[in-house]
This record gives structure tokens, C-alpha cells and sequence, in this order.
């Protein structure tokens, strides 16, 4: 399933209180923050993480990765900052328009 340009706004606007939940930084991408990150996503489906200053990996290039990894949809990426979104049917979340 891909997100819509409706459901991408909707989630946009509800990850503007959100504060970023992991950061990554000079590690990158290691196997234990992935794993971090798909739990993360699996109890709160819609999170921010923000990449740090002195990272080798641009937040277009994590956000991608991790997108892959977790089997997740970037919902967008400002500067250093990006915003993932995983469906649980588990938990009753969000409600994405149409």
C-alpha cells in the first residue's frame, strides 16, 4: 500500500507535535537501532527521528533504508528530521482519510 497525497498531509499534520523519538549518529544505521526503530513504529506507528550533525548519511538516504528495512512509508523528510508511518492492526491508530 502506498499513502496517498490526502493520507501524507493528514500525517504530516499529526507528527507536527511529535517529538523526534531516537536520533541517529555516528553509527548510522546499526542492526539494534533498526530494530529500535521497527518497535518503536509497531507501538506508536507514526514517529519522528532526526539525524544527527556529524552523520555520513543524509536524512534522504536513512529515511529510505529505514523505510526498506521496517517495511514502513516515509511521510516526509525536512532538513535533518524525518517522519515514518507503519500500519499496525493491532492498536486502534490512525484513522487515514481516503
Amino acid at each position: 500500500m502506498n499513502l496517498t497525497g490526502k493520507q501524507r498531509s493528514y500525517l504530516r499534520g499529526e507528527a507536527n507535535d511529535l517529538a523526534p523519538i531516537t536520533q541517529i549518529g555516528k553509527d548510522g544505521l546499526s542492526d539494534s537501532l533498526v530494530s529500535q526503530i521497527e518497535e518503536c513504529l509497531e507501538d506508536h506507528e507514526l514517529i519522528k527521528i532526526r539525524i544527527n550533525d556529524n552523520n555520513t548519511i543524509t536524512a534522504k538516504e536513512a529515511a529510505t533504508e529505514l523505510a526498506e528495512r521496517t517495511n514502513s512509508h516515509i511521510v516526509q523528510i525536512i532538513g535533518s528530521v524525518l517522519i515514518l508511518y507503519k500500519a499496525n492492526p493491532e492498536i486502534d491508530g490512525f484513522n487515514l482519510p481516503s
